[in-house]
């Protein structure tokens, strides 16, 4: 066994290497660059080594640097995580010809497996189903268009060297190639340094499920039941769960042996992942298609550790030291069922614009794993930030995986809800109303699940998760709860308030438009002349409390404002206004300002890098015409015209790095 690993990697990943070493009495090496100095994952190591400025092109991406903190440090081995040189040929070659151990599988499967198009053909050689598509390279934008004609609509283009939702583009008609392809040319250039596009017969009803293989050098293969990864925005997996509730026994022996088969036909060894496109549309189960292979472990693998009790991390290092899999396939069983949700740096309230900055508060349901692949009482986070941490624009947009154990697929789903209501997270945009609301979703409690959930469930954008009734009149309550104890408080501190004002417990609470009468005396409370039940600690200045109202548990963030407190459960923030009965009349008189009129600017949505102007000065637009492009996060986003009109100025140009709300161009 290794004495000492190197992590090649950053954030929760790196953390939750680290943490598996620890445990497996293995010294960890950190390599980090100026932006993650003060990460935690640099703190948790046994040693860290500097490897350059923040950029990933200069730090995380350069080979030479990794192997040089290895001879540095003396480590025998390295753990790519994934992402950055996971899944690099030449890296994990160079690795070899310095004598250190890549903790991975080898290069001949990455090369087989890393280039979709030839993975394709690969896949069919050895059984598997494969999607219909074109597997040659493609010339141009005509090409395209000519391929996706024949193959018929949709479809789908994706950078052949591809990964994580990036370089991927769906296809209704020639149009949409027309405007997508050189799009997903450039992604695929920024992000994996080849521009290679494939294009794809896109799967109606689709259901993305995948298998995780497991193998050691000895010629022994297994597959870990499978993964149903269907919630994605943009191509992004957002929520991932073990099992499927669509698959069946029969369906996941018939799909594990395939990806098993193909496994073997590379050689491969080490953890891994075949993603498979499922049709929904068939309740078979037969209609399933290879996608691709990850030769790598994948972010949501907590959800297959939970309901297997393997622990991914540890045989992935005990493989790569030439262990023999401990493991049969008889071995493998599910316990239960696992729902992991993608806290992401992003808000939802604004289209899912990347948003970076401090981070003020950071205070996860759990304490971050340690060790158990089900977390504490079935709550797991795997993290690596912190209060005072940054998220920038240089890396991945998320913060940490919230992962929930249940015996059945509901209890999973609950205690998800229950923990996303404690996890506080401050300072930024973040989806944690979003995930929320998903999990309360009445398709996603159903199991009917398509890559398309986002965009048919939430077409007009996400603006909170409906409120009923009970969850509307506990949230009255609290407010009222609340306002009493500050108001208690105030009247504590000399000169707070006058002798001669009546002790406020009579509140007008307006929540959602709908104004209820909240009341508390002799240490009772009522809403709208009932009591009501409600039992709960507050201390002024709590930024969560958890209370017990009418019977239910529920937690609560909250924020004072000036007329009364910002909350937030069950998916949605609800702005409350909380004022002394008596004097509700004056409110009513107050003028309420008018937000100034924005349409005629565009504005940059988020900090990013202007790549593209698509009009210049005088020029007549459309709305939904594209006016320009902005990467941020390693992703493009297309900024349209909202209405129609003719371009006045242009106050930005191509390479400029933007700041949120600073004005690219305005209209006449």
């Amino acid at each position: 066994m290794f004495s000492k690993i190197l992590i090649a990697n950053r954030g929760e990943i790196a953390c939750r290497v680290i943490k598996t070493a620890r445990r497996m009495g293995i010294a960890t090496v950190a390599v980090y660059s100026d932006a993650d100095a003060r990460a935690p994952f640099v703190e948790m190591a046994d040693e860290a080594v500097h490897i350059g400025p923040s950029p990933a092109a200069q730090s995380y991406l350069l080979a030479d640097k990794i192997i040089a903190a290895c001879k540095a440090t003396g480590a025998e081995a390295v753990h790519p995580g994934y992402g950055f040189l996971s899944e690099r040929t030449s890296f994990a070659e160079a690795l070899a010809a310095e004598g250190i151990a890549f903790i991975g599988p080898p290069v001949g499967a990455i090369a087989a497996m890393g280039d979709k198009i030839e993975s394709k053909k690969l896949a069919l050689s050895a059984g598997v189903n494969v999607v219909p598509g074109f597997v040659g390279e493609i010339t141009d934008t005509d090409h395209a268009v000519q391929i996706s004609n024949d193959i018929g609509y949709p479809v789908m283009m994706k950078a052949s060297a591809g990964g994580g939702g990036k370089g991927m583009r769906l296809a209704y008609d020639e149009a949409d190639v027309r405007e997508n392809f050189e799009s997903v040319k450039r992604e695929g250039l920024s992000s994996f340094g080849d521009d290679r596009v494939f294009i794809e017969k896109f799967i109606v009803n689709p259901r993305h499920i995948e298998i995780q293989i497991l193998g050691d050098q000895h010629g022994n293969i297994i597959y870990l039941n499978e993964r149903e990864c269907s919630i994605q925005r943009r191509h992004q997996k957002v929520v991932e769960e073990a099992p499927s509730p669509f698959v069946t026994p029969k369906m996941r022996r018939a799909m594990g042996e395939q990806c098993v088969a193909l496994a073997r036909a590379v050689g491969y060894y080490s953890a891994g992942t075949v993603e498979l496109i499922v049709s929904g549309a068939d309740p078979t189960g037969e209609s399933f298609y290879f996608l691709e292979m990850n030769t790598r472990l994948q972010v949501e693998h907590p959800v297959t550790e939970a309901i297997t009790g393997i622990d991914l991390v540890e045989q992935m290092i005990r493989v790569a030291a030439g262990e023999k899999l401990s493991l049969t396939q008889d071995d493998v069983g599910i316990d239960g069922w696992a729902i992991e949700n993608r806290v992401y740096a992003e808000d939802p309230y604004r289209g899912f614009l990347p948003s970076t900055g401090r981070i003020s508060r950071y205070a996860p349901p759990v304490t971050p794993w340690a060790g158990d692949t089900r977390g504490v009482d079935g709550v797991r986070v795997d993290d690596g930030v912190r209060d005072g941490g940054e998220v920038s624009i240089y890396y991945d947009p998320m913060i940490a995986k919230l992962i929930t154990w249940g015996k059945t697929r509901d209890a999973a789903a609950d205690k998800q809800i229950a923990a996303l209501d404690a996890f506080a997270l401050e300072g930024l945009g973040h989806n944690i109303d979003f995930l929320s609301a998903i999990m309360q979703h009445p398709r996603f409690r159903s199991g009917n699940l398509t890559t398309g959930f986002i965009a048919e469930e939430y077409p007009d954008g996400f603006h909170g998760a409906p409120a009923d009734a009970a969850t509307t009149t506990a949230l009255a309550a609290i407010a009222g709860f609340v306002a009493t104890a500050e108001a208690d408080r105030a009247r504590q501190i000399d000169g707070q308030l006058g002798d001669n004002l009546p002790p406020p417990a009579d509140w007008a609470v307006k929540i959602d438009g709908v104004e209820h009468d909240v009341a508390m005396a002799d240490g009772a409370i009522s809403v709208d002349g009932t009591e009501y039940d409600l039992s709960m600690e507050y201390v002024p200045g709590d930024r969560l409390v958890h209370a017990e109202a009418a019977g239910q548990a529920i937690s609560v963030k909250l924020r004072a404002t000036g007329t009364g407190f910002h909350l937030t459960t069950r998916g949605a923030s609800h702005n409350v206004r909380v004022l002394p009965r008596h004097i509700v009349h004056l409110a009513q008189h107050m003028i309420e300002k008018t937000p100034p009129d924005l349409s005629k600017y565009l504005l940059c949505p988020m900090p990013g890098l202007l790549t593209q102007l698509h009009v210049a000065a005088d020029d007549k637009v459309e709305a939904g015409q594209p006016l320009a492009t902005v990467e941020a996060m390693k992703m493009e986003n297309i900024l349209r015209a909202e209405k129609s009109g003719v371009v006045k100025t242009v106050n930005a140009a191509a390479g400029d790095s933007l700041a949120v709300d600073a004005v690219i161009l305005e209209l006449e």
